[in-house]
């Protein structure tokens, strides 16, 4: 156990150093790559929910399909962190302004407030469709490596509790954070896909 989370350290530090070596420009740019591949999945166009991170500066930038999903008229759920143990709720959020006011955590994510009781959670009304995944490392199995907190570990065994069962989850990553192998264990829940600009 102790091994492997060595193992997961170190892909850590090493991913953040290839993402840190990216410019502004090259992010921005695989960024709406990979937008684009998501608006052409046919899961996104069929999805009616969708739960979609807002990015941090070493994450795929979200911002454009935000706007994309109000402009489907899809319902658009964010994560709500709670700092203190691995609890997520994915809260609605309801336009663009919505977005732009939202309060700043100590960890530089916006998300709704710790009071904020006015929002539907995902999984108290009809579930999910869809998750767009974040997370410093992916491999083409699907195993994904976070940053250690288990989120998205924990929310996905509440999603297959829920009538509706798991969503369709897909990571959306810059190049450099695919890795050959990513090391997990079993709470380690797998993706179904991962979304980067490859040569095609």
């Amino acid at each position: 156990m102790a091994a492997l989370r060595a193992a997961k350290q170190a892909l850590r530090r090493e991913i953040k150093r290839r993402v840190a070596a990216l410019t502004d420009e090259e992010k921005q740019r695989q960024s709406l790559v990979v937008s684009q591949k998501l608006f052409r999945h046919p899961k996104y166009v069929s999805c009616k929910r969708i739960a979609v991170f807002l990015s941090m500066n070493d994450e795929v930038c979200t911002k454009e399909i935000i706007k994309d999903v109000f402009k489907a008229g899809k319902s658009c759920f964010i994560p709500r962190y709670e700092s203190s143990s691995s609890h997520m709720d994915m809260l609605e959020l309801n336009s663009l302004q919505d977005m732009e006011s939202l309060p700043l955590t100590s960890w530089n994510i916006q998300q709704p407030a710790e009071d904020d009781n006015s929002r539907e959670e995902a999984l108290a009304a009809g579930g999910l469709d869809l998750i767009l995944m974040p997370g410093l490392g992916f491999d083409q199995l699907g195993r994904r490596l976070g940053r250690g907190k288990g989120f998205y570990d924990t929310y996905l065994e509440r999603c297959i509790r829920h009538p509706k069962g798991k969503p369709y989850t897909i990571a959306l990553a810059y190049k450099e954070q695919l890795c050959q192998e990513i090391p997990v264990d079993d709470n380690d829940v797998l993706i179904d896909e991962v979304l980067y600009e490859d040569n095609e």
